[in-house]
């Protein structure tokens, strides 16, 4: 998966300097990272999509969350600034099915009284690969817009009605960056660390909320994995005055099949990362797991 990799990166980094062993991780996207556990070919993998119980029992597979991530709209506006529009899901849904094609449309107008809005069209840029960070924008999106749940769905590749593909959280990032009347959907950090232009959101609650820490802890809240199998959760559109609407539970994939030896390198260093790498989630915009979830994934490991 992609949506993890700023946080990885630098969890990475500081991991090596005090263990000495490296981490190489290959952002390729959670539907690649998901074809590789399951063929073998990397030590573990990376996956905002959780699995269901059948696929991981035939793959020989274990997951269990790693940190919470949260996705953001992103535009490409002159003249309009980060947090100064607001959209609700109908209208987000509106944009990726094609309806609403321009920025002046009156569905936005509606939700931005007093914002001079552009007469441009609407380019519409989603992601190309395989990928977790769709299925939670689509899920999202399938939750807000009955047309949308029976005609596209979601899944981490679909079928998009209209628009332009970039790989991975970054490829997105950069074509919405060049590309003037755009909107795409990130990872928070990407648009963090490039200074983009996000917009804020109407939650399930009818409420105007920001992209902020408190508003992810606030949808993060409600993730209760000791109700679910195999820390099956999936976190968009969650209840709270203050909750962020699009938030989800990334998942690292291991393989049961693997020597304990082998495995043990790995859950190592995402062991220190649970623990020691919380201060970079938190620069980050990621929301670390309280002790109350760390502990069940670690003690899911030794019954594995």
């Amino acid at each position: 998966g992609t949506a993890i990799y700023p946080v990885l990166q630098s969890w990475a980094e500081k991991y090596k300097e005090k263990s000495g062993d490296a981490i190489n991780y290959q952002a390729i996207g959670s539907g690649g990272g998901i074809k590789q556990i399951e063929s073998k070919t990397v030590d573990f993998a990376n996956s905002d999509k959780p699995l269901k119980h059948d696929e991981i029992v035939n793959n020989h597979l274990v997951q269990f969350p790693q940190v919470i991530i949260s996705i953001v709209p992103v535009v490409n506006l002159t003249d309009i600034a980060a947090g100064q529009l607001v959209l609700d899901g109908k209208t987000l849904a509106g944009i990726y099915l094609g309806e609403i094609t321009n920025w002046n449309d009156p569905a936005i107008a509606a939700l931005n009284p007093g914002v001079k809005l552009p007469d441009l069209a609407i380019v519409v840029v989603h992601r190309s690969d395989g990928s977790g960070t769709t299925f939670n924008f689509a899920d999202y999106l399938s939750k807000v817009s009955p047309k949308w749940a029976s005609s596209v769905g979601a899944d981490t590749s679909i079928n998009w009605p209209i628009g332009l593909g970039g790989k991975g959280n970054a490829g997105v990032a950069a074509t919405v960056q060049t590309t003037q009347g755009s909107i795409g959907y990130v990872e928070y950090a990407y648009a963090k660390q490039n200074s983009m232009i996000y917009t804020d959101m109407i939650n399930a609650e009818g409420k105007h909320v920001k992209p902020t820490m408190e508003a992810f802890q606030a949808a993060a809240s409600n993730a209760d994995f000791s109700k679910v199998q195999d820390f099956y959760l999936i976190l968009t559109n969650q209840p709270g005055a203050q909750s962020w609407p699009i938030t989800a539970a990334t998942y690292m994939l291991m393989r049961s099949d693997y020597p304990a030896d082998k495995n043990r390198v790995v859950l190592k260093f995402l062991d220190w990362a649970l623990h020691d790498g919380q201060q970079d989630s938190l620069q980050l915009e990621y929301v670390p797991f309280p002790d109350n979830v760390v502990k069940p994934i670690e003690q899911a490991w030794t019954t594995k």
